[in-house]
């Protein structure tokens, strides 16, 4: 799957809902309240999705694209994928687009927020590890999203790389369905992760993967939370057994994409 096939998709599942252009009115102190998402390496934009037309776009893009923030469209930041990602993009689109327009009601649509990780390589030619996160703005009569709102957030001292799921979240703790397998390019509701992972680790436990996301080391975690390294240690024993994961490593790039910790609490 190529990008002409990922866009030639977009337009037959959404171009044809929204019919009419209409422009999302974008208030300062809107673009102060989404600048509060964007910490770290990262920046974010809206789209239009009667003709993926971005409306608005963070001048933080230009540490990624070697382009003036207003001469940026979508097909840019589409070319920064690595080339071994995308026809998992496109697979992650069909699921999402399922999602929001096929399985939830309408009355929902504007609840959920889409988080995976994927892959780039910048204008400098240096690879980068993302994570996407996207929530619809607007939605029409019929249900369908009309403008979303995405955050890109550079994650590539986490060590994570891109991954075959993508996790939907509500945002006003309803049902979430995490690490969805995106195969066969359709939103399974019986093919998700039911346990909450943040549900199975205490709050302590969080403090610990927060400080871990940072690069903290168990002395130094122990000293900013007036531990012993060996309490911290157990901690992490309990985390990993918990989470199911193999090492830290893992471990932050699975809180993150089920929503346990926000990009903006490991900068």
């Amino acid at each position: 799957m190529d990008f002409i096939k990922i866009s030639d998709y977009w337009k037959e599942v959404y171009s044809r809902k929204v019919k009419e252009y209409r422009r999302f009115e974008i208030s300062e102190d809107f673009k102060k309240f989404a600048s509060i998402f964007a910490l770290g390496n990262s920046y974010f934009y809206i789209v239009n999705l009667h003709n993926f037309q971005l409306e608005y776009v963070s001048d933080s893009v230009e540490r990624f694209v070697d382009k003036d923030a207003g001469d940026i469209d979508l097909g840019d930041l589409m070319q920064t994928v690595l080339q071994e990602e995308i026809e998992l993009i496109g697979l992650k689109s069909r699921v999402i687009s399922d999602f929001y327009t096929s399985f939830l009601n309408e009355e929902d649509v504007l609840k959920y927020k889409n988080i995976f990780s994927y892959r780039i390589k910048d204008a400098g030619g240096k690879e980068r590890s993302m994570l996407y996160q996207a929530f619809p703005l607007s939605i029409l009569e019929n249900g369908t999203p009309e403008h979303v709102f995405c955050l890109q957030t550079d994650i590539s001292h986490l060590k994570v790389t891109g991954t075959n799921t993508v996790s939907f979240i509500h945002m006003d703790e309803g049902k979430c369905y995490y690490n969805i397998e995106v195969s066969k390019g359709k939103f399974d509701p019986e093919n998700f992760a039911v346990g909450d992972l943040s549900d199975l680790l205490t709050q302590r436990e969080k403090e610990v993967v927060i400080r871990f996301s940072r690069g903290l080391n168990a002395e130094q975690i122990a000293e900013e939370l007036n531990l012993s390294h060996h309490t911290i240690k157990t901690h992490r024993r309990n985390i990993l057994q918990k989470s199911g994961c193999r090492n830290t490593t893992e471990l932050v790039a699975k809180c993150l994409t089920n929503g346990v910790i926000s990009t903006g609490a490991i900068w």
